[in-house]
């Protein structure tokens, strides 16, 4: 009886818990130091909102990252948010360096956004970036020979003539992404100045400018401090986050010691820049 007494009494009441959310947002496939996704993090997200033992005053996200994949970046929001409605725990994203692009919307996962007066907010947009090879082909003596079944299948190819066509299917398809993006800044953001001429054209913001247009609630450079300012001096933190660097990547993968450097990783981090948000 005295053992569990002396459990309660040690287990703190006034708790708040911090994720990390850092790196480039990718797709699930890919894990390592600098990556980002739901896979990546969704444990951590179940432990910081867990309220068996104690229920958290709130979920603190620390945030830094320059965007990437739309879709692991939606992804991550909808479970934060999904956390939150079904426990009401409020959540505070707190942005670092940067929260821009797929970052932001992590920190439009927070009830409240609070950013240093340098960090880099906003990029709200979307892109496809690529190369064109055809006329280097061309001098080296090669070509192209591709088969498809469907007049469609190949689209942007870097080895042929750019096609009109296929710049306005690329176009309009980032047009999408885009209006989805607006959509969900105008909805987890109230009191943005939706009038400001370059808030939605894809142009990022310092912190401090980022406040007197909507995109952030405040300024701050101590998350702590805020914390205990809200919830007490004697406010514990509890850090709910990835395993980061090679000790982390070596705890994820156990005894089994993977490297690997190939041609395809490089094609796939140039078909991350290629289509991001």
């Amino acid at each position: 009886m005295n053992n569990i007494q002396n459990f309660i009494l040690r287990t703190p009441k006034n708790v708040v818990r911090i994720v990390r959310l850092e790196g480039t947002i990718v797709s699930q496939s890919r894990q390592g130091p600098g990556i980002l996704n739901l896979r990546k993090v969704e444990k951590h997200l179940d432990k910081a909102f867990d309220v068996k033992k104690v229920k958290p005053k709130a979920v603190c996200l620390q945030i830094n990252s320059r965007g990437g994949s739309p879709v692991q970046s939606n992804l991550i929001y909808h479970r934060i948010r999904a956390l939150a409605k079904e426990t009401k725990i409020p959540v505070l994203s707190f942005a670092e360096d940067m929260a821009a692009s797929g970052g932001y919307i992590l920190a439009l996962a927070g009830d409240e956004i609070f950013v240093e007066p340098n960090t880099i907010i906003g990029s709200i947009g979307a892109l496809s970036q690529g190369f064109g090879f055809e006329e280097t082909i061309k001098k080296l003596g090669m070509e192209s020979r591709i088969f498809t079944s469907g007049e469609h299948k190949v689209r942007m190819d870097p080895f042929s003539p750019l096609k009109q066509e296929d710049v306005d299917y690329v176009t309009n398809m980032l047009k999408q992404l885009h209006n989805n993006f607006i959509e969900l800044v105008k909805e987890r953001r109230p009191s943005l100045d939706v009038k400001h001429k370059t808030v939605f054209s894809g142009d990022f913001f310092t912190g401090k400018d980022a406040v007197s247009i909507g995109l952030a609630d405040n300024t701050c450079s101590d998350l702590r401090a805020v914390c205990q300012q809200r919830f007490g001096k004697d406010v514990k933190f509890e850090r709910c986050e990835p395993p980061t660097g090679l000790l982390g990547e070596l705890k994820n993968f156990g005894s089994q010691i993977k490297v690997e450097v190939s041609m395809n990783d490089m094609l796939e981090e140039m078909a991350l820049k290629q289509n991001k948000l």
